[in-house]
């Protein structure tokens, strides 16, 4: 059962207790979070960790992005939706930014092929409705071309239409916790700045990252933002769920196995 049959007492409680937690141990200024592509049952503790270390005064939009499976027409699609509907009710789009990011590239369209329900958007929709309440937009981008060209591209617009914007950017991705030796390897590319070694795993065909260009393009954005990535070791270690969650902040990059 994903978070889309969860109610709103549902997931504002798990906030709550990760809030009670986590109290003292997170950012006023955490820039980048790493989701799961699917908030269920065996993830729903770990995604309420990161969501609820950020102050929603702090912002006033959410880019969410996350990886098409399939190559469409358009490269870099955003639905044209005006409005996202959840369980919880409706977020307006933020078609402000979306133009701006279509004017910035032009790899960047407001297409709709790729839109469906079963997008993560919705989900990570869920916990923001959840911290934010009514009060904030959304841009949803799609990933379409999973080729290094691309993942470069996009984590360069983000870069430059977003450093001085208040928003708060969520990168849709998981590897099973059962793959530790690949996430090691990934972290240790991560560790040395390794870009170019990042790219050429993507490239190459043997990631097991569901949403591997997502999660390398929000590597990419968050060491030209200067933010240091750690990995810690915490409670949810045995448990089943992504390796990659994380969240960083103007000085860190948290990333917890």
């Amino acid at each position: 059962m994903n978070i889309t049959s969860y109610t709103r007492e549902q997931i504002t409680e798990g906030l709550n207790r990760a809030r009670d937690a986590n109290r003292g141990a997170g950012s006023d200024h955490i820039r980048v979070l790493f989701s799961p592509i699917t908030i269920d049952d065996q993830n729903f503790d770990r995604a309420c960790d990161i969501y609820s270390r950020i102050d929603p005064d702090n912002y006033e939009t959410v880019v969410v992005v996350e990886t098409y499976g399939e190559d469409l027409d358009k490269r870099l699609p955003m639905p044209s939706n005006r409005f996202f509907k959840t369980p919880l009710g409706q977020v307006k789009a933020n078609e402000f930014m979306r133009d701006e990011f279509c004017d910035e590239d032009d790899d960047f369209f407001i297409h709709d092929e790729g839109y469906s329900e079963d997008m993560s958007l919705f989900q990570q929709l869920m916990m923001l409705q959840c911290t934010f309440g009514d009060d904030f937009s959304v841009l949803s981008v799609q990933v379409a071309d999973q080729g290094p060209a691309i993942v470069k591209e996009l984590a360069w617009v983000l870069e430059e239409v977003l450093a001085s914007r208040r928003a708060l950017v969520v990168f849709c991705c998981e590897l099973d916790n059962e793959r530790t030796e690949e996430f090691e390897k990934v972290r240790r590319m991560i560790a040395s700045n390794n870009q170019s070694g990042l790219l050429n795993y993507l490239n190459s065909g043997e990631s097991h990252i569901r949403g591997t260009s997502s999660f390398i393009a929000g590597v990419l954005v968050a060491h030209a933002w200067k933010l240091d990535i750690t990995f810690l070791n915490g409670e949810y270690s045995n448990n089943r769920g992504s390796l990659v969650t994380a969240y960083g902040d103007r000085q860190n990059v948290f990333i917890r196995p």
